[in-house]
């Protein structure tokens, strides 16, 4: 991806999730330069990757296959400073853009349709193999426990949300709407959240998209922070 087109997205984001009524943290606004000069103070950050995530999945059609995110808080599986054992995300779905079928090794989250248009999820069960399985299995929405069936597509309205345990594969997109205003924010309240080793995607593809350098970052991506510790890299 474009820095320039990542920046784009980036402001584009921040106008939708303040129009949703939802303020996002300081540290959303920091600069790269601001980043720089900031010590271990905030190390939680950076470490536990809060913050800007834009992805193209490496597919290079972001409108197609990607996703926007904002991880608000994040605990870490690995490191005994960083104790909490739950994280909150932030997500934009465009219209039709598909984030791609994947399932979580260990975390568990509820994905929560905080506004704008429907959100379709496609849900099915993993098979021991890792693939996907033909049976039917219970799901939880906004605790009601219900039966789908595999490669269901179930609507998730704004204020509705789905629980999606370990080992369930799931993609989602924002509906389409003939007058084009669909794009839906998402909630996910989880626990801990680690997108370098929980990932397993039903297609093998990138997490973090690689970047064209042709304009300055306006804001820092979630796996950029050690890049900018001591002042940018080339």
């Amino acid at each position: 991806m474009k820095r320039s087109e990542i920046n784009d997205i980036l402001r584009r984001a921040e106008e939708f999730i303040v129009s949703r009524g939802f303020i996002l943290p300081r540290f959303a606004r920091f600069k790269p330069e601001k980043w720089s000069a900031l010590g271990g103070e905030w190390d939680e950050v950076r470490d536990n990757m809060l913050g800007w995530d834009v992805t193209d999945y490496g597919h290079g059609r972001f409108y197609e296959i990607g996703l926007t995110l904002f991880t608000i808080r994040n605990g870490s599986l690995t490191d005994a400073r960083y104790s909490k054992k739950y994280a909150e995300k932030l997500l934009i779905s465009e219209e039709g853009q598909i984030c791609p079928m994947h399932f979580h090794f260990s975390k568990t989250e509820d994905i929560i349709n905080r506004g704008g248009g429907n959100l379709v999820i496609q849900l099915w069960q993993a098979a021991p193999d890792g693939e996907l399985s033909d049976k039917e299995f219970d799901v939880s929405f906004d605790g009601e426990r219900r039966r789908v069936s595999a490669g269901e597509l179930v609507t998730l309205a704004p204020g509705d949300s789905v629980t999606l345990e370990p080992y369930v594969y799931h993609a989602f997109w924002a509906e389409k709407t003939a007058a084009g205003r669909g794009r839906v924010l998402i909630g996910e309240v989880s626990s801990v959240n680690d997108d370098n080793s929980d990932n397993r995607f039903l297609e093998p593809q990138g997490r973090f998209p690689e970047i064209e350098e042709d304009a300055p970052p306006v804001y820092l991506l979630c796996n950029e922070y050690a890049r900018y510790a001591q002042g940018p890299k080339a």
